[in-house]
């Protein structure tokens, strides 16, 4: 990857130290844009509108197509959403924000010359309005041309982007360039596909980091504290907390608890979780008041989900998984019992006028996941484990993990790189340099992207490496538990690695065939071996 000279990395090191005490809504106007842009031309094909609005707001700001796209898709999964504002007041498929903490909307209108209404609704607008506000904190931070052909030099305009600081910054910018590592595609309203290819990133944050703090007397350990601001919440309780109430964030992970940060939003929540991953923030302590159900506020815990109510793609299996987990802890800790009177949605609660978390919410999955069972449509042939074993390395969902990691999943990870000759260091649950060498080193030998990030292809390759025997239905062992591992990697859906091949795994084995354009027969060959040690 291209790197930029010393003399331009001194230079915006030192921007770089000034943002954290600088306000992210000053105006400013790239030196390339006129501050009377002509509006967009209408698509010359309608079945490639979007795509086409990507490459053109790309190519009037000098901002890289995919970084665009990964924004707009980390913000809204590309659906504008008709105009309707988020949570945070923000419109469109690039979220232009109009809030007393965040005024992008306002300021690509200043750039860009459109009316604020055409850039809340119309598409193509938006995402222009999204390239101006990007490439104005470029220029702010000085990149020069050549810097600005280098993906990994925006790193700090996207933490710009995000409408927030410090530790919550970075987390916003380091999820963009996992969509950029990983690859993507998505199916936008009205029916065209927008894909970003995966590779190599390697951004250089300087001052930046994402390293947070764990939430503080929390029964979920696990969980990152950011906490909202002071006129967000109440100190202490009125009340005996009884019931857990599940919330749709109507907008993005970074973006939902930046706004909780605000202290004009009054609003919070207890707990944020996040779609692509489950990563859960805390932001207010479990013993106070957070601001989430009105009548319910001084007896409930508020958990946040990311994603829109209307759109059923946010709400993943890794996020249903790890919430229900959090509930479930919640629920031992004080007393709440197990059921659907007590674990309630945002529109079931006293006096609220809300409506998530909306139809597409799977309350019977969930529950069935609070209660304990894990099941996910397995049978007698497959006993739920929630993919769980002894030896360290199944896991329920294999999570994105980068330099800086720490946990049980980089354990497995160093074991599985030492395993196959990969030189990881010691299996201490630490990614380090030498777990970074490593990764990047199997990454290239394997083809895949080498940014030292590991995603699904990487999981899905290491957990499916070894020998190709033909497995069907019925079979039994240790290769049909490598193989029920690789498969929750790759469909990013939990198989439970029970080593037996029930019809849960035959079903997810034709999962895989299909999009992989193999032969759909649910018997695990040689092609379906070798599409799986791809990292496909």
């Amino acid at each position: 990857m291209p790197r930029r000279a010393a003399a331009h990395t001194g230079r915006r090191a030192s921007v770089l130290a000034a943002l954290a005490v600088t306000a992210l809504t000053a105006t400013g106007t790239p030196a390339a844009a006129a501050a009377g842009a002509q509006p967009p031309a209408p698509a010359a094909d309608g079945r490639h509108a979007m795509n086409q609005a990507f490459v053109r707001a790309a190519g009037k700001f000098d901002v890289p197509r995919d970084l665009l796209a990964a924004v707009g898709y980390g913000e809204t999964h590309l659906d504008g959403h008709t105009g309707r504002p988020s949570q945070a007041i923000g419109y469109g498929v690039m979220h232009l924000a109009s809030n007393p903490a965040n005024r992008t909307l306002e300021k690509a209108a200043d750039i860009t010359g459109e009316p604020l209404s055409r850039l809340r609704r119309d598409t193509a607008a938006n995402i222009l309005g999204g390239a101006a506000v990007l490439r104005s904190y470029a220029d702010r931070l000085g990149l020069d041309g050549d810097e600005r052909d280098d993906i990994d030099a925006w790193y700090p305009a996207v933490a710009q982007y995000s409408g927030t600081t410090g530790r919550a910054a970075a987390r916003y910018a380091d999820t963009v360039y996992a969509f950029l590592a990983q690859g993507f595609a998505a199916t936008v309203p009205g029916g065209e596909r927008i894909s970003v290819a995966a590779r190599p990133v390697a951004p250089v944050k300087d001052t930046l980091s994402a390293t947070a703090g764990r939430a503080p007397i929390t029964p979920y350990p696990s969980a990152l504290w950011v906490p909202a601001d002071s006129h967000n919440f109440t100190v202490g309780r009125t009340a005996t907390i009884d019931k857990v109430i599940i919330h749709v964030t109507q907008g993005s992970y970074a973006g939902s608890i930046k706004w909780f940060q605000d202290p004009t939003a009054e609003v919070s929540a207890h707990y944020v979780v996040r779609s692509s991953d489950g990563k859960i923030t805390q932001t207010v302590r479990d013993s106070d008041t957070a601001y989430h159900a009105k009548q319910a506020n001084a007896s409930a815990l508020g958990i946040e989900h990311e994603g829109y109510i209307d759109d059923p793609s946010w709400f993943t299996d890794t996020m249903y998984r790890a919430s229900a987990a959090l509930t479930r802890a919640l629920c031992d800790k004080y007393g709440i019992p197990k059921d659907r009177a007590h674990i309630i949605g945002h529109s079931e609660a006293p006096g609220t006028d809300h409506t998530d978390p909306g139809r597409y919410w799977d309350w019977s999955r969930y529950m069935g996941f609070v209660e304990g069972d894990g099941s996910s449509g397995s049978n007698g042939n497959e006993n739920s484990t929630g993919g769980s074993s002894s030896d360290g390395l199944g896991f329920a969902s294999y999570t994105l993990l980068q330099s800086g990691a720490s946990g049980t999943q980089v354990t497995a990870v160093q074991q599985l790189l030492n395993t196959q000759g990969y030189a990881a260091g010691a299996a201490d649950g630490n990614f380090g340099a030498a777990t970074l060498s490593a990764v990047k080193a199997y990454q290239t030998t394997r083809g895949l992207p080498a940014g030292g990030i590991v995603g699904p292809k990487t999981w899905t390759a290491l957990l499916s490496a070894g020998s190709t025997p033909t497995l069907r239905r019925g079979d039994s062992g240790a290769d049909v538990k490598r193989l029920q591992r690789s498969l929750t990697a790759a469909l990013g859906t939990t198989v439970d690695a029970v080593g037996t091949f029930g019809p849960v795994t035959a079903t997810a084995v034709r999962t895989y065939q299909t999009r992989q354009g193999l032969a759909i027969t649910g018997i695990v060959s040689s092609k379906t071996w070798a599409a799986l040690h791809a990292g496909r």
